[in-house]
């Protein structure tokens, strides 16, 4: 649907407005009011070179999630791309944009966020293979040259003093993970050297107080060529990985 520019309705503005657009327009101003977030406002938000559909079923993607594309795709740009927690399907479709590999697959657990990423799929005509999965829990038999992820690494009291723009708009599930903020995290750590063939990378983004915690995970995990980048403000947001050439 189009919608109509700030600067159309400036230099229109000796007309009057119609009266399903001034009761939209009226609507609009009721919902922000109340807190909504003005991604969900709009229907829309930008993502790197993408135009998404957004809405309560999934996070809205942030600037900062745009980096780990640049970071995924200087390590790995062929082959088979998969998106833990795809969300709008935003990371998914960057990497099917951007990439050049045979195949992008996209999992996540909520049935409303998997629909509204197939709705982006379907919009920018990009082609991704979207999973119902608890994580890779449904892709046991297959390997990836890439994974990335943008998990949720909220503590429960960190969520609970969230300001009510997000926490009462934005899906929990998205948000947090387990007591410490760590649980998928450290989950993902785990599982997804069987997702990853040898010498594959996994590229994550992370909460900037946690990032030393995680690396150390990490390790812990068997990941190779551990290292933890900074986002444009700054701060260690993401981690990159490499599984073993020798496993």
């Amino acid at each position: 649907m189009n919608r109509t520019t700030a600067s159309q309705l400036y230099f229109g503005r000796e007309r009057g407005a119609e009266p399903m657009a001034a009761q939209a327009f009226e609507d609009a101003v009721v919902r922000r009011a109340a807190g909504e977030p003005m991604a969900y406002l709009l229907g829309s938000t930008g993502f790197r070179q993408l135009d998404l559909r957004c809405d309560r079923r999934a996070l809205i993607p942030r600037p900062e999630t745009e980096g780990l594309v640049d970071l995924a795709l200087a390590r790995v740009r062929t082959g088979r791309a998969l998106d833990l927690g795809t969300g709008t399907g935003c990371l998914a479709l960057a990497l099917a944009q951007e990439g050049e590999f045979s195949e992008v697959v996209a999992t996540d657990l909520s049935a409303d966020a998997l629909a509204l990423a197939g709705e982006n799929a379907a919009l920018t005509g990009l082609p991704v293979r979207l999973i119902h999965s608890d994580l890779g829990a449904a892709l046991s038999r297959e390997r990836f040259d890439l994974v990335v992820s943008n998990p949720p690494y909220l503590s429960a009291p960190e969520y609970a003093s969230l300001d009510e723009s997000v926490k009462a708009w934005e899906p929990a599930m998205a948000l947090v993970s387990g007591a410490d903020g760590l649980a998928v995290t450290r989950r993902m750590l785990v599982e997804a050297p069987s997702l990853v063939v040898p010498g594959g990378w996994l590229v994550m983004e992370l909460d900037s107080t946690r990032s030393a915690a995680v690396a150390g995970d990490a390790v812990r995990a068997g990941w190779t060529d551990i290292d933890v980048h900074d986002d444009l403000f700054g701060r260690p947001r993401y981690l990159t990985a490499r599984r073993g050439l020798a496993e």
